[in-house]
């Protein structure tokens, strides 16, 4: 699926497929650089995350394994509920373990918080966070540490490279923005993931 694919529904390519594979290699370097000598964990969040995760892991140089999970906090409907829940939880023991959490984009970061405070409770030597994008309001947050970031975006609704609306556009190449007519011209409504 490409941008002449998506027609009008297609508003703006905010970031190209030229700009997230550089991206993602500075990062990979970077990640390579800081666990020299270690084997990390990479724990990709579903869905969103699994383009993300794929091209870090071959970016890279060490040799890491890799792990999801699924979370959610907002039930049935688009209003987050406040209680998070563990949809698939991981397959790996992480205990003693250097763990960095892999996520495609970050909004309020509360999920996130919730997230990186259980993972620590199960005994890693490290827990550290890489987000291809981080919008405003993940900039308010305070207990949770983004070690490795992408790009930092405007507060609008993106879709591609693994993001979606109503589960379509997450196998864009590149990361854009909807035309208001798609989801009916709401942004709020539009962007509770």
């Amino acid at each position: 699926m490409d941008a002449d694919d998506m027609g009008a529904d297609l508003k703006e390519v905010l970031i190209s497929e030229d700009r997230l594979r550089q991206r993602v290699g500075e990062l990979a370097a970077r990640i390579d650089a800081d666990y020299a000598g270690r084997d990390p964990l990479l724990v990709g969040v579903l869905k969103g995350a699994i383009m993300v995760m794929a091209d870090l892991a071959r970016a890279m140089h060490l040799p890491a394994q890799m792990d999801w999970m699924a979370v959610s906090s907002y039930g049935s409907g688009t209003q987050s509920s406040g209680v998070v829940r563990i949809l698939k939880d991981l397959d790996t023991d992480i205990s003693g373990r250097d763990v960095l959490v892999v996520e495609d984009i970050i909004d309020s970061g509360l999920t996130l918080s919730w997230l990186v405070g259980n993972l620590q409770s199960r005994g890693p030597a490290s827990v550290r966070v890489c987000a291809m994008l981080r919008k405003p309001g993940a900039a308010r947050m305070r207990d949770v540490e983004v070690a490795y970031t992408g790009f930092d975006i405007g507060d609008e609704f993106v879709i591609g490279y693994g993001l979606d609306y109503a589960e379509r556009y997450r196998n864009l190449p590149f990361i854009g923005t909807l035309a208001p007519h798609v989801y009916g011209g709401n942004r709020t409504e539009a962007g509770k993931r």
